[in-house]
């Protein structure tokens, strides 16, 4: 192995390389640990339910030392959404394999559960989804620590669900006069304007069917 100026690694420079890196290391894993634990806090208990003091309990360090990792509470909460937002639920197999089929119309079904499992998923864990409301409405000010994950998050799905029914529009299974742009624009409203209604009465609005129904409106779905 060579050092960048094509002389040898000494021993003393990888140790060096390493102990550089470990608190670093350290520290990343420190704070992915915080996030799962407020995951956890604010899945059960809502937004106003959950605390520092309970989120630095659950990692043994006092409310002092979790503030060296996140400095508000706003900023802990904008974390455990993008946490939210790495793990995609996936279609059951069978229900795949059962609804869409293969070809065309096959694909814009799979584009379909997948939307309809995250919204299942989602009623799994009311008080993320609680948090997710009272942020979004919160991060529309300039200053919110907020504002740039919402305003990422929502360029990111118009254009990754532009881009996937502009496919289906090519494929011939995107239904006459939809524009992919307006299409996708109102994906996302539905999905966050189902999501507060089902917050404030679950037993009356399945968000999963709201969203299966308006999809078939613009999609060419298999037919059973």
């Amino acid at each position: 192995m060579s050092a960048p100026d094509g002389g040898a690694v000494r021993p003393a420079d990888v140790a060096g390389t390493a102990r550089r890196r470990g608190p670093y290391a350290k520290s990343a894993e420190r704070r992915r640990a915080i996030v799962d634990a407020a995951f956890d806090v604010f899945a059960s208990r809502g937004y106003r339910g959950g605390s520092f003091r309970e989120v630095a309990e659950r990692v043994g360090m006092s409310q002092t030392s979790l503030l060296h990792y996140f400095p508000s509470k706003e900023d802990l909460l904008v974390a455990v959404l993008a946490r939210r937002d790495d793990v995609e639920p996936e279609p059951d197999p069978d229900e795949v394999r059962c609804r869409a089929g293969e070809g065309a119309r096959g694909r814009a079904a799979r584009f379909a559960l997948s939307i309809e499992a995250q919204a299942e998923a989602n009623v799994g864990i009311p008080g993320v989804i609680e948090l997710y409301a009272v942020l979004s409405g919160e991060a529309v000010t300039a200053d919110h620590p907020g504002r740039e994950y919402f305003v990422e998050r929502f360029e990111n799905l118009r254009r990754d669900y532009v881009e996937e029914l502009t496919a289906l529009r090519e494929l011939g299974v995107l239904r006459d006069g939809v524009d992919p742009v307006r299409a996708a624009a109102s994906i996302v409203a539905l999905w966050d304007g189902i999501q507060l209604q089902w917050l404030f009465d679950r037993d009356a609005v399945d968000m999963a069917a709201a969203l299966r129904d308006y999809l078939s409106l613009i999609l060419r779905l298999p037919e059973h």
